[in-house]
């Protein structure tokens, strides 16, 4: 028996030798490199019945219903075609069955599979916001601010001339919010290309300086600040025949926001959201292209919080009449229809939960096919909703976060999905939740490595009905009778969500890098945060920080209750929205943690940019109290502990005057603080420096937690 128990030991003893422990190398480049998950690369439909996808650099095809495969387009073949100027198959799209987008060295190309044609768009070097249309195979660029577009009959095609001195053209404006993304938008057809005219001469200069030239240089940049001048835009029609352009007339007041763009199908109309500078009445109108007058105003929301519209409408296919679309309007964010001729809107979905994604519909619009909070907040899984009744169907048997992509003729779909322990699956579905086959399944790139035990639960909140969602990552080799020191991680702001059920919980490495040195992780998504409906994400309205922190410090009095933790011994991490959190937690309670590190803080929320800023405080001016309460500049004098503060220089979202007044602050009330900047880097510290940064937080939690 003795021989068996040693036998025993011995081998565990080099079982756990043979498991590594994750470096800081591993946590910060391995999980988005040589660590991550492998699946089927560049996958997509090419009709009803067959998907493509990237083998050895070629372009392959299988076959849904029989499983056959075959190599369709060599990569060699497509760079002998295209002389060299086509080199991958990264980014390409079917436009239909035989017919592939390609991107290439400063081209798009539309290449044949029937008669191997290929056809080469080029467009300048140099050029940025590059956006291909497919109606016409016509490209629209900007250089310098002002647009162009290029084909190869009509050549190089300047668009616009008055760029530069505050007026940029054809660039994404409203600092990306509203779901913008981009400055262009080309009609179905390709007769016309709508793009975005900012004027944004009235908000003043905001200086950035470059350290890293010979003399240091000043690059100033537009940053509008929370209830001072915003930049006005306009929401242009590029007509390709006349070569003319019209503005819409969208009237006053000029700082309002434009956004959601769609063109009818028709091409005669073009509709957008329209948001006032409170951003609580939104308009969807409807515009002449050929006169730009408003042809009528469809329909209108309007909350005492306030609207964030995301989505555009969607256009049926089968009834020009008709489009669908998103809203949180009754309180989550469901699928609704709307009939231009009976002026009619139908709610499709309904239930307390949210629909995170609408991949499509099937052709005759019987079904449409959704992503959705329905069985669990902290998962995402695949559905089919009738749109006669709004019942659904749950196409996914296994839980976790899905993604899918909705075949051409709506009767299968490619689901991508992870969970706590699947790294990553990749199934095929029909269209009735059927499950045909897995496609793909990914190997554990981390089983070699010692993880701490990893789990995901709920508490309450101090109202003692809303549920909480939790992560929490222990020590390597934990010990239920030692006590532990714990940081946590939070960011806490709108449309964030940390605790999820897909692969590790969501969990940032470096958490699991911080376990394998004997600390404890802990992180919540309080009330503020998305996919939990209007009521839990508005609640913050006027008073960010307020009952997030409430929230956190729920999640204190848990950890608290554990025998293992240590509860002189908390920490607390965050950026950005974080970095905020973790600035209002550490001043609020003082006390209670002994160590801080805030990244890219926001300190006061009168210095944070308009759009986001005035959507959850409203102005300086009409909410004093508000922004008195979330500014940190007015808790200095709580300052306990030991308290880092981490800032990019070239920081354009939360500029770092933030860090300066705060360390200002620190010096006038005598308080000891600890600071680090980044040169070159913005927000966030990207690439290779990012393991520099996250050393120096780990190094600061060893040294004084």
């Amino acid at each position: 028996m003795k021989k068996i128990i040693f036998l025993y030991f011995f081998l565990s003893q080099i079982a756990a030798a043979q498991q590594k422990q994750m470096s800081l190398k591993d946590a910060i480049l391995g999980k988005y490199s040589y660590l991550q998950p492998q699946g089927i690369p560049e996958l997509e439909w090419r009709d009803s019945e067959n998907f493509t996808y990237v083998e050895d650099g070629n372009l392959s095809e299988e076959n849904v219903k029989t499983g056959a495969k075959q190599q369709i387009l060599s990569i060699q073949e497509l760079k002998d075609i295209s002389r060299n100027k086509i080199y991958s198959f990264t980014n390409y799209k079917w436009l239909n069955k035989n017919e592939l987008l390609l991107n290439g060295l400063r081209s798009f190309a539309k290449y044949k599979l029937e008669n191997k044609e290929l056809t080469i768009i080029s467009y300048e070097p140099g050029f940025d916001n590059m956006d291909f249309c497919e109606g016409n195979n016509t490209v629209a660029f900007t250089k310098d601010d002002n647009l162009y577009v290029q084909n190869n009959s009509q050549g190089l095609v300047r668009v616009t001339n008055d760029g530069g001195n505050g007026i940029v053209n054809g660039s994404y404006v409203h600092r990306r919010e509203f779901g913008i993304s981009k400055g262009t938008f080309w009609s179905g057809n390709g007769n016309y290309l709508a793009f975005y005219r900012k004027d944004e001469s009235m908000v003043r200069d905001y200086p950035l300086v470059d350290y890293m030239a010979r003399e240091a240089e000043l690059k100033s940049v537009k940053y509008p600040m929370a209830g001072m001048a915003s930049h006005h835009v306009q929401l242009g029609i590029y007509n390709l025949k006349t070569q003319e352009t019209i503005f819409l007339k969208t009237g006053e007041p000029s700082d309002h926001y434009l956004t959601n763009i769609t063109w009818s199908p028709d091409e005669n109309s073009i509709y957008l959201m329209e948001l006032n500078r409170d951003q609580n009445h939104m308009k969807l109108n409807q515009y002449s292209v050929v006169t730009g007058e408003l042809v009528q105003t469809i329909l209108e929301e309007e909350k005492d919080t306030y609207v964030e519209p995301l989505t555009p409408i969607q256009f049926s296919e089968n009834d020009p009449n008709v489009f669908y679309y998103l809203s949180r309007k009754d309180g989550w964010m469901h699928l609704y229809k709307y009939s231009l001729k009976s002026k009619e809107i139908k709610q499709i979905s309904k239930g307390d939960w949210e629909i995170t994604e609408l991949l499509g519909f099937d052709p005759k619009e019987k079904y449409a096919f959704v992503e959705a909070t329905i069985d669990s907040p902290v998962e995402r899984n695949l559905y089919r909703i009738t749109l006669s009744d709004g019942n659904f169907t749950k196409l996914n048997s296994e839980g976790g976060v899905h993604k899918g992509q909705l075949s051409p003729g709506g009767d299968y779909l490619i689901d991508q999905w992870s969970s706590k322990n699947v790294p990553l699956e990749m199934d095929l579905i029909s269209g009735a939740g059927k499950k045909r086959r897995d496609l793909s399944n990914a190997e554990n790139p981390l089983n070699n490595y010692q993880l701490g035990e990893n789990t995901l639960f709920s508490i309450k909140a101090n109202d003692g009905e809303t549920d909480l969602f939790c992560r929490m990552i222990k020590p390597v080799d934990f010990n239920p009778s030692k006590k532990y020191p714990v940081i946590v991680y939070v960011y806490g702001g709108p449309h964030s969500q940390m605790v999820m059920n897909n692969w590790l919980n969501n969990a940032r490495w470096w958490q699991y890098y911080m376990a394998s040195k004997g600390f404890i992780s802990f992180t919540m998504d309080n009330r503020g945060t998305c996919n939990r409906g209007e009521k839990f994400e508005n609640i913050i309205h006027r008073q960010l920080g307020n009952y997030e922190s409430q929230d956190q410090m729920s999640g204190i009095d848990y950890l608290k209750s554990l025998p293992f933790v240590d509860e002189t011994r908390i920490g607390v991490h965050g950026w950005s929205y974080g970095g905020f959190m973790a600035l209002n937690l550490f001043l609020k309670n003082p006390g209670v943690f002994k160590v801080a590190v805030a990244g890219g803080p926001v300190v006061d929320w009168s210095l944070y940019e308009i759009m986001y800023g005035e959507r959850y405080m409203d102005t300086p001016e009409t909410n004093e109290e508000g922004y008195s309460n979330a500014n940190m500049l007015n808790f200095v004098p709580n300052l306990e502990g030991k308290l880092m503060l981490i800032h990019g220089v070239q920081d354009e979202t939360v500029v770092m005057q933030n860090s300066m007044k705060f360390l200002r602050e620190c010096v006038t009330k005598k308080k000891q603080v600890d600071f680090f900047a980044y040169p070159v880097h913005p927000h966030n510290v990207r690439g290779v420096d990012r393991v520099h940064l996250m050393e120096k937080v780990s190094n600061y939690f060893r040294e004084n937690l």
